[in-house]
């Protein structure tokens, strides 16, 4: 696949290298060293101060003029499988970083992280010719899957993984059609990559008044918990959280009750209790201003983002949220539009550039 560089657009449907590295990265929750090296590669240089916190989290900042701080966050770690137990037999045992789908998990080629690199292996379980009419209608627990990595005693196994290791499925980025890609991770190394490709223009913006921190935030997947951590030390006046948002634009989406959105239709900005009014309505009039298009979601309680937490830290946070619309969450091979999230990217760029010496959205 042909790539372009970090701060190109993707003219001609190309992946932006950041983000290619990006999903490469192996980075479960609580294991995101891989992400973190790559967001500290593409944007270090750039930032006027970049450190990561002690949750792992990575804080890239540029200085404005004078004007409020605007806090720009997206995830950087995925779902994951982490070891557990390793039987007589040398096979391991697990349990689910994150919110999986039990029947996604068996028959995949997974990547354990190890302190002397990757092991290869593969989930198992009991074969379909071996099952009872009753068992073929159910869906195994994780207790009934396991990942053979082609040992054959727990001593050999042992040798070459830790209890504790964590694994991550092998499913790469693949261009499934023209703008569309496919890979696992988009939820949510693509939010990552928008809010850092956000700064990285914003760098040499004219005129910019904020202050501009982006965060790479960790453990989302578990609990928002590095967001709750990096708000409270951005401190910022305003907030914006790009993750990504359900594409309903396949067969069996009941858009009676999830509402109707599709790839390429751009953003998803999301209204509710969790989003600030005046915030929502300035997404919405940077969008209109530069021809943004964007799709509206109405969600009644605080969201399963990182705006959940930003919003209620220290004495309240404005925050915002943006959607990049993604087909086939949680599974491990997720498809985006890379039309929408260029579009994303410059729909950060217009809201940051849009703030003012003084504003506030309190």
């Amino acid at each position: 696949m042909k790539k372009t560089s970090s701060t190109a657009p993707c003219p001609n449907f190309k992946t932006p290298l950041f983000l290619s590295e990006l999903l490469a990265a192996h980075s479960p929750s609580g294991y995101e060293n891989e992400a973190r090296a790559v967001i500290k590669k593409f944007v270090e240089k750039s930032a006027d101060k970049f450190s990561i916190d002690a949750m792992g989290s990575c804080h890239a900042k540029i200085h404005g003029k004078g004007g409020p701080t605007l806090m720009l966050a997206g995830h950087i770690d995925e779902l994951g499988l982490i070891i557990k137990h390793v039987n007589s037999k040398g096979y391991l045992y697990f349990d689910a970083i994150g919110g999986h789908d039990k029947s996604m998990i068996s028959g995949r080629r997974v990547e354990i992280l190890t302190k002397n690199g990757i092991i290869r292996g593969v989930t198992g379980k009991r074969a379909i010719h071996l099952m009872t009419p009753d068992d073929r209608k159910k869906v195994p627990e994780l207790h009934q899957m396991w990942i053979d990595i082609g040992a054959k005693s727990k001593e050999e196994a042992l040798k070459r993984i830790t209890i504790g290791d964590a694994a991550v499925y092998d499913h790469g980025l693949e261009t499934l059609h023209e703008s569309l890609i496919v890979s696992r991770a988009f939820d949510d190394k693509s939010g990552a990559y928008a809010v850092n490709e956000a700064l990285l223009r914003l760098k040499n913006a004219q005129g910019l008044s904020a202050d501009v921190v982006a965060v790479s935030t960790s453990q989302e997947e578990i609990g928002t918990r590095g967001a709750i951590t990096s708000a409270h030390s951005v401190n910022p006046d305003v907030a914006l959280v790009v993750d990504v948002s359900h594409a309903t634009d396949h067969p069996d989406a009941d858009h009676r009750r999830y509402g109707s959105f599709e790839l390429g239709g751009g953003p998803i900005l999301t209204r509710g209790p969790n989003i600030h009014p005046a915030v929502f309505e300035r997404l919405l009039e940077c969008a209109e201003k530069n021809k943004i298009p964007v799709q509206i979601e109405a969600d009644p309680r605080p969201t399963g983002t990182d705006a959940r937490a930003i919003q209620v830290a220290r004495n309240g946070i404005p925050t915002g949220l943006v959607g990049i619309p993604l087909r086939y969450m949680h599974t491990p091979s997720e498809v985006i539009d890379l039309n929408d999230l260029e579009a994303v990217v410059k729909l950060l760029v217009a809201f940051a550039t849009s703030l003012k010496k003084g504003e506030s959205f309190v």
